[in-house]
């Protein structure tokens, strides 16, 4: 796989303990546990995690901020969504992190329905959303970029605004790289144009490169004006020493998904987003899909990436990586539970053969 290909995990920000059946403990969120978990990404080979946003969750911005101060090269991918921050606190508070950390920050722009109202928050439709969200990062990669911004947009509005510390241009890196999902119309619109990484969950190959197809199309057609934009996968991988244990493993957490109605795994069923509808459908068209993707987590609730899973040996997976990789995705956010002993196991076992 090309040397260029980034490989992130995923660190539960979450409250209650046993998330997507990992370990149910005592202290799972403490500082001292979830350092546990980034340091052993550090030292297995992981370039960071994706950390969860959603209101009745710890806060993502200070979970982050509190792992980078104890590691030395992990990377989070913090979740954040707009109308929970306004766009120059954000870029202030990012800004900050990215300097204090020698620029390890990176951003996931999360625009799906949230208990708005809880923390003071509200908004229109669909269109309304992705407006807003659309503006947001435009201004914010302006106050990142540019000096004594004056904007007044529809959503948000800043006058004579410079945030310091300045973001580093740091070789090709101008600013923390926004990552974004999304799969309805509204979305890929506001991908296309504004976000500089598109995270697809997992599909099979053929919805993976018709999505690409398409995105590629709307940034020619919508005239963006940054970089190429760059395709990402978010994933649960099953990885274990053969494939026959794999499957086992694989099927044995189904069973116990039905028995226990899918309890813990339905942190994206609040409100079904195009994208989640994709994944839940998969499994009517089988319990496998191409060679290795697990549908059959989709009939019990799934949920994000744990809707459907990459399972088998070290080298099934890293085969069934590769072949997205062959369609143009750079960034991979796996993960598999228990969290901690996945990190270890998947960076040493699955890692290696996706570098050489």
């Amino acid at each position: 796989m090309s040397k260029h290909s980034e490989f992130l995990w995923y660190i539960p920000n979450d409250v209650r303990a046993g998330h997507r059946g990992d370990s149910a403990v005592d202290n799972h969120n403490s500082l001292d546990t979830l350092t546990s978990h980034a340091k052993a990404l550090e030292e297995h080979g992981w370039k960071g995690a994706l950390i969860g946003t959603g209101w009745g969750r710890p806060d993502t911005f200070t979970v982050a901020a509190s792992l980078a101060a104890r590691t030395t090269s992990f990377e989070p991918l913090i979740a954040i969504r707009p109308g929970y921050w306004r766009a120059a606190n954000f870029a202030s508070a990012a800004a900050t992190l990215d300097h204090l950390t020698g620029g390890r920050v990176r951003i996931n722009i999360v625009s799906g329905k949230d208990n708005l109202a809880a923390y003071g928050d509200s908004e229109g439709d669909q269109a309304h959303r992705y407006a807003r969200t659309k503006e947001f990062m435009r201004l914010v990669r302006r106050l990142w970029t540019e000096e004594n911004v004056t904007s007044a947009g529809d959503h948000f509005r800043v006058a004579e605004s410079t945030v310091v510390p300045r973001i580093e241009v740091r070789g090709n890196r101008r600013h923390p790289k926004f990552y974004f999902g999304g799969a309805s119309e509204a979305a890929e619109r506001v991908a296309a144009t504004e976000a500089d990484v598109q995270l697809f969950w997992g599909e099979p190959l053929e919805g993976v490169r018709e999505r690409i197809g398409r995105l590629k199309g709307l940034s020619r057609a919508l005239d963006r004006d940054l970089p190429p934009l760059e395709f990402g996968l978010r994933i649960t991988t099953l990885v274990r020493d053969t494939t026959d244990e794999a499957w086992a493993d694989a099927e044995a957490k189904v069973a116990e998904m039905a028995r226990s109605k899918g309890t813990g795994w339905h942190d994206h069923q609040r409100v079904l987003a195009v994208g989640q509808q994709r994944l839940l459908a998969l499994y009517e068209r089988g319990d496998v899909l191409d060679d290795n993707l697990y549908a059959a987590p989709g009939k019990f609730g799934g949920g994000g990436a744990g809707t459907t899973w990459l399972v088998g040996s070290p080298a099934d997976v890293a085969r069934s990586l590769r072949k997205y990789q062959d369609l143009g995705i750079t960034h991979f956010v796996l993960s598999d539970t228990p969290y901690l002993s996945e990190i270890k196991r998947q960076g040493d076992q699955l890692l290696p053969l996706l570098r050489d």
